[in-house]
């Protein structure tokens, strides 16, 4: 096994953990940002907003004072439902943006991958 033949596969066992670690780190910070990341959604033209994080969790509930008639709590309980999903939709999409962007960046960390021997 010549390590100077590139098409031969290295195996060097330390810069790989090296490497590993180096990600774990990265994307330790990544899921820091992402839960940093909001997105706000609504429904009923705004009678309804829901803002939520890119880690998936709801942070607040905005409800307009006229979307709430005691006649008609069907009507509210839909509009929370749509918003909290759009929202939740919204933070999925943007979190995968990140995610793709974070991967190029990792993949240079991996021996042999990126721009790393």
């Amino acid at each position: 096994m010549d390590p100077n033949d590139p098409n031969e596969p290295n195996f060097d066992l330390s810069k790989i953990l090296q490497a590993a670690q180096q990600m774990q780190t990265q994307m330790s910070a990544v899921n820091e940002k992402l839960c940093a990341m909001t997105v706000e959604a609504d429904t009923g033209g705004g009678m309804v907003t829901v803002k939520a994080n890119c880690c998936n969790e709801i942070l607040s509930v905005t409800i307009d004072p006229m979307a709430v008639d005691p006649r008609d709590i069907d009507m509210l309980q839909d509009l929370i439902v749509a918003a909290v999903n759009r929202a939740l939709t919204k933070a999925r999409e943007r979190a995968q943006q990140e995610m793709q962007g974070q991967m190029l960046n990792l993949s240079n960390l991996i021996p042999g991958q990126g721009g790393q021997p």
